[in-house]
């Protein structure tokens, strides 16, 4: 990985002119000048090896397969001779060729990298194919029904096809790694000598993917230099959190060992509210665990601690699912949206629909969408007084829609345009309070439900736990559900509370 950027290589007087008093910290955000230039850098998303390897995979199976069927309407016409044969035999090919390549380690990123190296290997994978495909037609005694020439044809073209497309890739890969679009950002837990040996270690991997943007560690300078191996360190572990959500970082390595077990979990309490991978150096542990414990960035191996949720294709999968499902949910109840409208507009004087401020993925605000069930004169954006059983702010229609959850609907549109997911944790408006208390004062990690996507519905609401949050019981047990959720999610289970949410909703006793 290259990085010749502007994070590397600081001394510790450069590092120094951008320290600033705390109190400027605390008015700023509670990062430094240079935390905040170096997160600036890194707002924008980047692209998931695991998303393009796997997209690889789809368009060389289409490639192939396409491939061959164009070539057998070029030489037999329209599905005249053995047409579904064909289609059969050229798409169990293709899949093979795709299992072949895998296991051939073919779709590792350095070897994507270098096609002309691995020339002979992918011709050694297509030949083996072909192979595979004569040993299948001899023992099915097919082998006389089939084109010879065109599966000849369909041999070279095949070939060329997929070694052209990964010349492509590959320079596409180079492109996308200079460019900073494809590659894993880490930031250093921990400094010291520990931190410096593990960035050496690091660095000395040919090809890989990380890209390491600072060093958090809660240590003076004189414990903990301020520049390590030319990374400067950014700030404290509290400042980590919300340099985290400002920046789009994919993984955390804390550089110490395990036997400081206590410093350790300290900094997991703190860190695993993070949507973010979390490992543990172990590269100089004198410990041993099973090969399935580590990860690796090329021989340097990690404990794997935590894991973002919902990552990658169960990301694309669960979106998926989320607009499929919410164009159902508008059509379905667009007659009921379209009366609950008009009441609204009879019932009182205001808009119909009401925005509020939420707390969203990884706590960026968001805005969502309700039907209106106040008094537009008494509505309360910021949530700082829940609302109670017959609160004179809610109007007659108010009532109504809110104990039958109707005012939710207006949520569909959040998931479809992506504030929203259908199934996640409910969220809760940013100044909400509980005795004076926001939710984060009561309940210990309470932030660690926006690791994933909120949504319309949840495993706590079809649960029990829906409506006022008047104890601080309700609060904790809340969270508690949506932290099963998030630790515990499937597409099947977003489907069972899809499902069991309409039934729940039957139960209005503490909807008001």
């Amino acid at each position: 990985m290259n990085n010749s950027d502007p994070v590397r290589r600081f001394s510790a007087d450069a590092v120094r002119k951008f320290e600033t008093p705390a109190g400027d910290n605390a008015a700023s955000g509670g990062l430094s000048e240079l935390a905040q230039q170096v997160a600036a850098q890194y707002r924008r998303d980047t692209m998931s090896p695991v998303m393009v390897i796997g997209s690889l995979r789809l368009i060389e199976f289409s490639l192939l397969f396409l491939s061959g069927l164009g070539l057998y309407v070029f030489y037999e016409g329209f599905f005249r001779n053995l047409g579904w044969q064909y289609a059969v035999t050229f798409g169990a090919a293709s899949l093979l060729a795709i299992i072949l390549l895998e296991v051939a380690d073919c779709y590792q990123v350095p070897r994507l990298r270098r096609p002309v190296a691995n020339f002979g290997r992918l011709l050694s994978v297509w030949a083996g194919t072909f192979a595979g495909l004569a040993v299948a037609a001899f023992f099915l005694k097919i082998s006389e029904d089939y084109s010879r020439l065109l599966f000849g044809t369909w041999f070279i073209v095949g070939f060329a096809l997929v070694f052209l497309e990964r010349v492509v890739t590959a320079r596409l890969l180079r492109r996308w790694a200079r460019d900073g679009r494809m590659e894993r950002r880490a930031v250093i837990v921990g400094g010291g000598k520990a931190a410096e040996t593990l960035i050496r270690s690091i660095e000395k991997q040919p090809d890989n993917d990380i890209r390491i943007c600072g060093i958090f560690d809660d240590r003076d300078d004189s414990r903990s230099p301020p520049v390590v191996a030319g990374y400067p360190k950014l700030g404290t572990i509290a400042e980590l959190i919300e340099f985290a959500r400002v920046a789009r970082i994919d993984m955390l390595i804390v550089s110490l060992p395990i036997s400081a077990e206590a410093r350790v979990l300290q900094l997991l309490k703190k860190l695993w509210v993070l949507p973010v991978d979390i490992r543990l150096s172990a590269h100089n542990n004198q410990l041993q665990f099973r090969p399935r414990s580590y990860s690796y960035i090329g021989s340097v191996p990690l404990l794997d601690i935590f894991d973002k949720p919902i990552n990658d294709w169960d990301s694309v999968a669960k979106r998926g699912f989320d607009i499929i499902f919410s164009i159902i949910g508008i059509v379905l109840f667009s007659p009921i949206m379209l009366v609950t409208a008009i009441a609204i507009k009879l019932d009182s004087k205001g808009p119909v629909l009401f925005k509020q401020k939420r707390h969203g993925f990884n706590n960026e605000e968001i805005e969502v969408y309700k039907f209106r069930s106040m008094y537009a004169d008494k509505s309360d954006p910021s949530a700082k007084k829940t609302v109670t059983k017959n609160d004179p702010r809610v109007t007659r229609v108010g009532r109504f829609i809110r104990k039958t959850s109707i005012d939710e609907l207006p949520q569909f549109f959040n998931s479809l345009f992506g504030t929203l997911s259908l199934v996640g944790p409910r969220p809760h408006a940013v100044a909400a309070q509980s005795h004076n208390l926001l939710y984060n004062e009561v309940v210990d990690g309470y932030f660690a439900r926006h690791r994933v996507k909120p949504g319309v519905t949840g495993w706590a609401q079809i649960n029990g736990w829906r409506g006022e949050m008047d104890t601080n019981e309700k609060i904790r047990m809340r969270t508690e559900y949506d932290l099963y959720y998030i630790e515990n999610w499937s597409m099947l289970f977003d489907l069972k509370i899809l499902l069991l949410t309409p039934v729940r909703l039957l139960n209005t006793e503490n909807a008001y």
